[in-house]
């Protein structure tokens, strides 16, 4: 079984798949370690977080609503963060039961809630704060701050590209149906 495992598939390599020998070239292989490095961090942030009763979408949110304009509402938070309305909604509901924001009313839209952190969410944004500093200080231990700041130049610049949005330049049609 094994064998033709191995087999299945050795036709597509180097022909509509990248060989396996190149794979993958540097370009997928720096698109690639870029998604894990986020997803990894954010999960090592959120374990230690978790131990100190929060997590890295509470310390996202926080941090929008507190580096916010004044009077910043739901909406321009969650655009803010990347993500949609009702994902931040639910966190903000703990946020609030937590006593670490307020939803203030729109005197001219009802529809709208402005956001404001509280005393004990400033103090908790802090803390949230104090923990990923002393993480991040231990991934970027021994690196020189030029480097960080060109990588940082870097990834800002493909940051800016993604926010400019991207279009597929060539026609890619669908796969052949099975029969």
């Amino acid at each position: 079984m094994t064998d033709r495992n191995t087999q299945r598939g050795e036709q597509y390599f180097g022909t509509i798949l990248p060989p396996r020998e190149t794979y993958p070239e540097p370009e997928l292989g720096l698109t690639t370690s870029v998604v894990l490095l986020a997803r990894r961090w954010r999960s090592i942030l959120d374990e230690h977080l978790r131990a100190a009763g929060h997590s890295a979408s509470r310390m996202e949110a926080v941090a929008a609503i507190a580096y916010s304009a004044a009077g910043a509402t739901q909406i321009q938070i969650a655009k803010r963060i990347g993500i949609e309305g009702p994902t931040l909604t639910r966190t903000l509901d703990l946020l609030e039961a937590d006593g670490l924001v307020e939803r203030l009313a729109d005197a001219s839209d009802r529809r709208n809630k402005h956001m404001r952190l509280t005393d004990a969410g400033y103090r908790a944004l802090a803390h949230m704060f104090d923990i990923c500093a002393d993480l991040r200080d231990q991934l970027l231990a021994g690196l020189p701050e030029t480097e960080i700041r060109q990588n940082l130049g870097f990834l800002r610049m493909l940051m800016g590209r993604l926010d400019g949005g991207l279009a597929l330049q060539r026609t890619h049609p669908a796969p052949a149906a099975r029969a």
